[in-house]
């Protein structure tokens, strides 16, 4: 029997993005201690790679207890027999859904026929997606865009997955074509929902608690992905904030530091210290945006090599600059200067 969880957490549904490089498992239940309801997606994973058991590939589906209820591992491809026996090995890991890329606009990605490519056939799309929802026990969710050159086929398309047996559906606020130039646009994302019984969940440009009030309105829920990275607290805020309670309060630079270093802690014990350190240089930037000496810092941590000399690097950051805290946005601003 199908237990479908998207239809048991709470509402409005808050969903950490999936982000490849960035949203690995250390990272994931770092943003789950903070705020326990999120709905955490695993990096993109090819399902060709997946159904061949590459060691990599298996290694980026792995998950902790501490990441259940809810985890969902996102698969890429387009191939029927691939996405088959790739569903089959991520159901028997244990996990609560499958997410499916339609969204993706890498040029390696979509020049493959994977990820968003699938939006220039939605029909023969919707046919995949019926006979993967229709082998497995776990509910499917779908992530994508407006569309691939504009929106005017969304709706249409929209219904067709959710007659395919889709559970919920994420839409991003730009096409294909537009990347991420641009404005995210979330009225089209508005009037699916408007069509559809299925959660709908939007996505693109959510930089803040203010924000996502606003962008909320007839939707189930929001997608948070790169303002995430600067600021793991979003999620907890968003909640506080949609159920009429006080927004926590924004952490400090010290604790903003701390999360940095118990992730580099996770994922040293997860790959080891070396290979850690070269793969969070990418994320170390996001702690000292806007402080004294950023350059200088920046260029240390993407040269550090393990966990002692990130430490120190870290302490002279704290002794560098008085005590701040972090905006919705993951900007610093001096705690005496605000109102």
């Amino acid at each position: 029997m199908k237990r479908n969880f998207w239809k048991e957490i709470p509402r409005p549904i808050l969903t950490l993005a999936p982000m490849a490089g960035y949203t690995e498992s250390p990272f994931r239940r770092l943003v789950k201690a903070i705020e326990p309801s999120v709905v955490l997606i695993s990096e993109l994973v090819s399902t060709e790679a997946l159904r061949h058991r590459n060691e990599k590939t298996m290694q980026l589906v792995e998950f902790t207890p501490e990441e259940k209820d809810f985890y969902c591992v996102q698969l890429f491809g387009k191939e029927e027999t691939s996405f088959l026996e790739a569903v089959k090995i991520v159901e028997d890991l244990g996990v609560d859904g499958i997410d499916l890329n339609l969204g993706c606009p890498s040029p390696k990605i979509v020049g493959s026929g994977h990820g968003s490519a699938l939006l220039r056939d939605p029909d023969a799309t919707a046919r995949l997606i019926e006979k993967i929802t229709c082998s497995t026990d776990l509910p499917v969710s779908v992530k994508t865009r407006l569309g691939f050159y504009d929106d005017r086929n969304l709706v249409q398309t929209a219904k067709s997955f959710e007659s395919a047996g889709i559970a919920s559906l994420a839409i991003h606020g730009r096409t294909t074509q537009q990347k991420f130039s641009g404005s995210a646009q979330w009225e089209k994302i508005y009037e699916v929902k408007e069509n559809v019984s299925i959660p709908v969940l939007g996505n693109g440009d959510v930089t803040s608690v203010k924000i996502a009030v606003q962008r909320l309105k007839n939707l189930d829920g929001i997608m948070i992905g790169r303002a995430a990275l600067r600021n793991p607290w979003i999620f907890a805020q968003c909640r506080a904030a949609f159920e009429g309670k006080t927004i926590p309060p924004k952490p400090s630079l010290e604790q903003q530091i701390d999360f940095f270093r118990r992730h580099a802690q996770l994922a040293a014990q997860m790959k080891g210290e070396k290979w850690a350190m070269i793969e969070m240089r990418k994320h170390f930037a996001h702690c000292i945006r806007g402080i004294r000496g950023a350059a200088r810092f920046r260029d240390r941590l993407i040269r550090v090599s393990g966990l002692d000399e990130l430490e120190e690097i870290f302490q002279e950051i704290l002794l560098t600059e008085p005590e701040k805290t972090i905006t919705e946005t993951g900007d610093l601003r001096d705690r005496k200067n605000q109102k």
